[in-house]
C-alpha cells in the first residue's frame, strides 16, 4: 500500500508550459521531503519573492520537524520509538494528517494503511522489488510476526496526545505528506499573501488556484505508465484541466514484475500482506485537497484493477486509471465521479 519512502515515490505528473510565464507570474523552485518543489504564481505587487519563498521554506520545515522519517528528532520519529502505552504530544500538521489518513483507512477498508512500513522492510521492498523475492517470499509465520504492528486502530489520539496499543507500532505518513504540503504551501500563497492564481507541485503531487499567465485553467498531463522508462523518458498519455483542486498520482510501471503469470507491483498490500496483483499501472486522483488526492491514489493502488474501480466508485472518488487492456494496449478508465465531473472521452492507446 504504501508509497516506500518520499523521495522514491513514483512520480507520474508533468507541467505542460506552452512559454514562459508573462512578467506577472514568477516560479520558485526548492527542495523538500526528498525531493522538489516547483511553484508559478501571479505575483502580488510591492512583496519580494525572496520573502514569500522564505515563508514556504519555513512552513515546510515545520511539517518536516513534524512527519519526516528521516529526522531521528522529529516528532513522528520520537512516537515510533516509544513504547506502548507511553504518550507524546503532537501538532496541529500531525493531527490533521492523521485524521485525513483515518478517514481513508477507514473508508479502503484498511487497503490505506500507514503503520504497514514493518510488512515492506519484511519484503525487502523499500525502494525496490526482485524476482527472487518473489520465488522465495516471507513465510506465513513471519507475516504473522509482524502483524500484530500493522493497523491504524493501533495508534490512538486523544486531544494531543498520541499513543500506540502495541509495540512496534509506527507510523509513516510518506504517502500523504507530500500532498499536505502542496496544501500548506497554497495556503501560504492564499493566507499570507493573498494570491489566487496558483499552481505548487511537490514530487507530482498538484494544488491549483485560479488561472495560469492565459487566463486559462492549469493544463496538467498524465504520463504514459510505459514499464522501464526514467523520468527523463516520459510520454503524455492524457491531460486534465483544473483550477481550485488538487492532483495527485500513484504509479507503480516503474518498478513492477510478471513472475508466474501474475503482474507484480512493489506496493504492498496491508490487505493480503503481499505485493498487490494486477493493479492498474497508474492512478490519478482529483480532490479539494491534495492530501486526500495522494492518500486515495495510494488507496486505490493498494488493490486489483475491478476493486480500485468499484472501492472509487463507492466513494465518489475523481480517479483516472491507466492500465493494459486485452490487446496488451494501454487504456484510460475514468471513475463514475470523474465522467460526471469532467465529461471524458475514453482513450486507448497503443503501447510504445
Amino acid at each position: 500500500m504504501m508509497k516506500t519512502s518520499i523521495a522514491t515515490t513514483c512520480l507520474t505528473i508533468t507541467l505542460l508550459t506552452a512559454c514562459q510565464p508573462a512578467p506577472s507570474y514568477q516560479k520558485i523552485d526548492g527542495q523538500t521531503m526528498g525531493t522538489s518543489y516547483h511553484i508559478t504564481f501571479e505575483a502580488p505587487k510591492n512583496v519580494a519573492i525572496s520573502d514569500i519563498q522564505n515563508s514556504i521554506d519555513e512552513r515546510l520545515a515545520q511539517i518536516n520537524a513534524s512527519m519526516s522519517t528521516y529526522d531521528k528528532n522529529s516528532t513522528i520519529s520520537k512516537f515510533n520509538a516509544l513504547p506502548a502505552g507511553q504518550t507524546i504530544q503532537i501538532d496541529s500538521d500531525f493531527i490533521k494528517v492523521l485524521d485525513d489518513s483515518r478517514m481513508i483507512y477507514k473508508k479502503s477498508h484498511h487497503a490505506f494503511d500507514p503503520t504497514v512500513y514493518p510488512l515492506v522492510e519484511l519484503w525487502g521492498f523499500g525502494s525496490s522489488m526482485n524476482i527472487e523475492r518473489l520465488q522465495n517470499p516471507p513465510t506465513a509465520d513471519q507475516i504473522h510476526a509482524v502483524q500484530d504492528k500493522i493497523g491504524l486502530d493501533k495508534v490512538v489520539l486523544s486531544g494531543d496526545k498520541l499513543t500506540k496499543t502495541n509495540n512496534g507500532v509506527g507510523l509513516d505518513f510518506s504517502a500523504i505528506a507530500k500532498g499536505y504540503g502542496v496544501d500548506a504551501i497554497a495556503d501560504v500563497l492564499k493566507s499570507q499573501y493573498h494570491i489566487k492564481n496558483f499552481m505548487v507541485e511537490i514530487g507530482g503531487e498538484i494544488a491549483t488556484g485560479g488561472v495560469n499567465n492565459k487566463g486559462k485553467p492549469w493544463t496538467l498531463a498524465i504520463d504514459k505508465p510505459i514499464v522501464g522508462s526514467t523520468v527523463s523518458e516520459r510520454e503524455i498519455m492524457t491531460t486534465v484541466l483544473l483550477s481550485g483542486q488538487s492532483m495527485a498520482t500513484s504509479g507503480n510501471y516503474r518498478n513492477r514484475l510478471e513472475y508466474d503469470g501474475q503482474t507484480y507491483s512493489h506496493t504492498i498490500s496491508p490487505i493480503t500482506a503481499h505485493p498487490v496483483q494486477n493493479g492498474f499501472a497508474s492512478i490519478s486522483v482529483i480532490s479539494d485537497t491534495t492530501a486526500i488526492a495522494d492518500g486515495w491514489a495510494t488507496a486505490l493502488s493498494a488493490v486489483p484493477a475491478d476493486k480500485a474501480i468499484q472501492m472509487a466508485n463507492d466513494n465518489d472518488i475523481i480517479a483516472i486509471f491507466i492500465g493494459e487492456n486485452n490487446q496488451k494496449t494501454l487504456e484510460i478508465i475514468y471513475s463514475q465521479a470523474y465522467t460526471n465531473t469532467f465529461n471524458p472521452t475514453n482513450k486507448t492507446e497503443n503501447r510504445p
